[in-house]
């Protein structure tokens, strides 16, 4: 299973293992108080995507179809995730408020092709 959770929202009873999935370290956050099996910046939209997108709920189709590809032409940034969630849950963490429109919800629907693709 792959789920994506708010870093700022974390609880110690959330199993599986634990990547961040942004570009940027979580504001406000210590590095030493997260737990994590991965910080993974390269798996996370460009900058130049990332800015552009602004959380701009009215850009999400077109930020989800951009990001997709920019997955598509990076495999090596995702694979260890894909990897690690055949074998056990993965918790996708990210820092944007907004639960619905952020990169990790993307990461996740795409992982989930992934692994179901590969069985």
């Amino acid at each position: 299973m792959i789920r994506t959770v708010r870093v700022h929202e974390l609880k110690r009873t959330d199993r599986g293992r634990r990547y961040l999935v942004d570009r940027l370290w979580p504001r406000g956050v210590a590095k030493r108080s997260l737990p994590l099996s991965g910080w993974l910046p390269d798996v996370a939209p460009s900058d130049e995507l990332r800015r552009w997108f602004g959380h701009d709920v009215t850009r999400w189709a077109e930020f989800r179809r951009r990001y997709t590809a920019e997955l598509d032409a990076h495999r090596d940034a995702w694979l260890p995730l894909r990897d690690a969630a055949r074998k056990r849950d993965v918790l996708l963490l990210y820092a944007a408020r907004d639960p619905e429109h952020n990169n990790a919800v993307v990461l996740r629907e795409y992982l989930a092709r992934q692994v179901r693709d590969d069985r």
